[in-house]
């Protein structure tokens, strides 16, 4: 696959059509697949609590997501490497479109009771081990792409690229959730939305499995079992280490609360907002309008810090997005000790939380950028697979604190992150090629 100079664009609107064709395709998938998952993942814990769920099975739908992500990341990347991106990204693309399906079907056995809870809580547990094939799954598949398609120099304005279209969607896709709710009940319109969700996951798998070339895929190793996971743990490159580490602290401290934002925004603070045009939208709709806010915020800093990042170099550039994460959570749950909170006040700590993407191009590039051509998938599945083992039981630990009192469980978020930030500062390295 030959490598561009022309694969950094300085606006990705501009020229999309210019990218590296696997770029196109892969950036295609992307916006498709985030727009499902933008439009149903923020809202399966307000749909768990509206059907009975406490703050504790909240908790661990959010630890039983951190297993799954620490589970599929390095199977996938094996695979991926092993049979090729395009094969593995349809697979995963259909198992993610029945998940879809299936969260759609939990609202017709809600009133089945199972043991403490019902039938729906079961399904929506076993729905997400589907739905998140295509996120987790291809993680190592979209990050070796990306590697093969530009030089190590340009790293993290590729994932900019990428992330770009992925982030659309991510401001799309809360906008149309919030039109379905605020036309609907929550339990309906939330049944329009996972339909609509299903069919953009068929339309993904389709388009990466037409319009991917796979020609020109290099195909690694084949998985050797539990021996190839510890040569591949022992084998990460030194610069990861400190990255790894500080990440890890920083996701545990996200995971423990980031269950919980539609909780609090939509039944803790119950805040709704009128609009021009639109009209008065009630707070499961409101949820959807901040959440394009923050997806908003991202897309005007992602390319531009992406950039920078070139000149200051990549440790900066994280570190920034490592703050945000860290004291976002206690700037939510604290915000009614200092003012009113109202629509304004929310939409204001929503774009301030939408700088935390600022560095994501820039952490990709940190995490695959000293992997060998042929290893992206398995690097990144591995580093993957570590931190996300760490964090799987950040959200239960987040729901017994929350269940206590939301305050504590948000503030402790905050201490964890910062913890990890500060670790970060003084111990990470910066890849050879961006220092």
């Amino acid at each position: 696959m030959q490598q561009r100079e022309d694969a950094d664009p300085l606006s990705p609107f501009k020229q999309f059509f210019a990218l590296e064709g696997d770029v196109l395709v892969l950036s295609v998938a992307m916006f498709a697949f985030s727009l499902g998952f933008q439009m149903t993942g923020r809202y399966m814990p307000r749909y768990l609590s509206v059907i009975g769920a406490g703050s504790v099975v909240i908790g661990l739908y959010g630890s039983f997501g951190n297993l799954i992500s620490a589970v599929y990341p390095y199977p996938g990347g094996a695979l991926s490497d092993r049979i090729g991106s395009r094969v593995a990204l349809t697979l995963f693309g259909l198992t993610s479109t029945l998940g879809f399906l299936l969260w759609y079907g939990a609202d017709f056995v809600k009133n089945v009771a199972v043991g403490p809870t019902n039938l729906a809580v079961v399904v929506v547990f076993f729905g997400l081990v589907l739905s998140q094939a295509w996120k987790s799954f291809g993680l190592g598949a979209t990050f070796a792409i990306v590697k093969q398609s530009v030089p190590a120099d340009r790293l993290a304005t590729g994932f900019a690229s990428t992330e770009t279209f992925r982030r659309t969607a991510f401001l799309l896709g809360p906008l149309i959730a919030a039109g379905l709710l605020a036309s609907y009940t929550f339990e309906v319109g939330f049944g329009y939305v996972l339909l609509v969700a299903a069919g953009f996951g068929l339309l993904a798998t389709a388009a990466q499995h037409l319009l991917y070339d796979s020609s020109e895929d290099s195909f690694g190793k084949s998985f050797a079992g539990v021996s190839a996971i510890v040569s591949d743990l022992r084998g990460l490159p030194d610069p990861l280490r400190p990255l790894l580490v500080a990440d890890t602290l920083v996701r545990f401290a996200n995971g423990m609360v980031y269950v919980f934002f539609v909780i609090v925004v939509t039944e803790l603070f119950d805040v709704g907002v009128t609009l021009p045009v639109v009209g008065s939208l009630d707070a499961d709709a409101y949820f959807g309008v901040l959440l394009a806010i923050e997806m908003a915020v991202a897309l005007l800093v992602m390319v531009p810090v992406a950039n920078l990042a070139r000149r200051v170099g990549l440790k900066p550039v994280v570190a920034l997005g490592f703050a945000v994460y860290a004291v976002f959570p206690a700037m939510l749950i604290l915000a009614p000790q200092v003012v009113t909170v109202n629509a304004t006040v929310l939409a204001l700590l929503f774009v301030f939380s939408g700088l935390r993407f600022a560095g994501l191009p820039a952490h990709k590039a940190l995490i695959v950028g000293p992997a060998e051509r042929d290893a992206g998938g398995r690097v990144t599945g591995s580093y993957y697979l570590v931190r996300n083992a760490v964090t799987i039981p950040s959200a239960v630990v987040g729901g017994w604190l929350y269940a206590s009192s939301p305050t504590l469980a948000f503030s402790v978020a905050t201490v964890v992150g910062v913890a990890g930030t500060a670790y970060f500062l003084v111990f990470g390295e910066e890849f050879a090629a961006y220092a």
